[in-house]
């Protein structure tokens, strides 16, 4: 089968290490089924993943990718969940992992799972958009509406317009009743900030006109700062990645005396991923799709994240 692989790791130069070509088919192991895969979506994880953080040097060559729909041995079209692990919630398995870390990822025809990964797609749902789902739109979910601890018409900051999760965070902040403010360095991904539903865009660190209930931080070290003033007394930041850096000055005074809370938020669980597709489904929400490639252009598509020129998702078709 044709797959998308990380033969070897380049923390400067990552792309070098890609290979497009031939593998062997996924053989199920008990437990597992083989999905063919319908599309398939690019996040930071694999960009990293060629850099060498998170995998095994001993583990390469192994096929990247996390998010994908297809279709299962039994002819049901499904959403796979990324997160491999034990429990009602994997993702606090001490021995979890996502697709392509140990196990072969989804950049590829077919893809061995474990069954309990699977979700239902929704017929409303294209493969396309169902691809977008188990990574950045779950991440974002999760963040809004399980930690963020905040009802409907609570102000919330997205800090980085134009990842997949910040993008996700304002379909969904819009969709379930939050009023969302977005912050970036682009004018161009501000004004597409504000076609999505944000209610404000502002530049990044821009006094805001007044503080937030709760701020959605993806960046880390470069926007840490803002994010703590930003926050009113009891307020609280959602951390899923720290793109920019992960030791900023933690600034404890102002977290003590303004007795801010600071939450850590990693992907989500399979039923959390099946009610994120059924609130898609309800509300008439879509993912952002930035461009769809077929598999064999790959390579396009990881420039371009390196190069930050996303805004939404990245899809890939076999």
């Amino acid at each position: 089968m044709f797959a998308v692989t990380a033969t070897r790791t380049d923390p400067d130069d990552p792309l070098a290490g890609l290979a497009l070509g031939q593998r062997p088919d996924p053989e199920a192991q008990d437990g597992w089924t083989v999905v063919t895969v319908r599309a398939a979506t690019l996040n930071h994880h694999d960009l990293w993943t060629l850099r060498g953080v998170g995998i095994r040097q001993e583990r390469l060559p192994i096929v990247l990718g996390c998010d994908a729909a297809g279709v299962d041995e039994d002819g049901n079209e499904v959403i796979v969940h990324a997160v491999v692990g034990e429990g009602p919630d994997e993702t606090l398995d001490p021995r979890r992992s996502l697709l392509s870390e140990v196990h072969d990822g989804t950049f590829a025809e077919r893809v061995a799972v474990p069954r309990r990964n699977l979700v239902p797609k929704p017929a409303a749902l294209s493969f396309e958009e169902a691809a977008c789902l188990p990574t950045a739109w779950l991440t974002a979910y999760r963040m809004l509406f399980e930690k963020a601890g905040l009802e409907p018409g609570s102000t919330v900051l997205v800090q980085g317009a134009g990842g997949g999760v910040a993008t996700a965070l304002v379909v969904l902040g819009r969709a379930g009743g939050y009023r969302v403010w977005v912050t970036s360095r682009s004018e161009d991904k501000r004004r597409r900030a504000l076609e999505l539903g944000a209610d404000q865009v502002f530049d990044s660190g821009a006094r805001l006109p007044e503080r937030v209930d709760a701020v959605m931080e993806t960046v880390g070290q470069a926007t840490w700062a803002h994010s703590l003033k930003a926050l009113r007394p009891g307020g609280r930041i959602v951390v899923s990645g720290a793109t920019s850096g992960a030791v900023p000055p933690a600034d404890l005074n102002r977290v003590f005396f303004l007795q801010l809370s600071v939450v850590g938020s990693t992907m989500g669980t399979r039923e959390q991923l099946g009610r994120l597709a059924r609130f898609l489904e309800q509300t008439g929400a879509r993912p952002v799709i930035d461009r769809v490639l077929p598999l064999a252009e790959a390579r396009s598509g990881f420039a371009a994240m390196r190069d930050g020129d996303v805004f939404g998702k990245i899809v890939f078709t076999p």
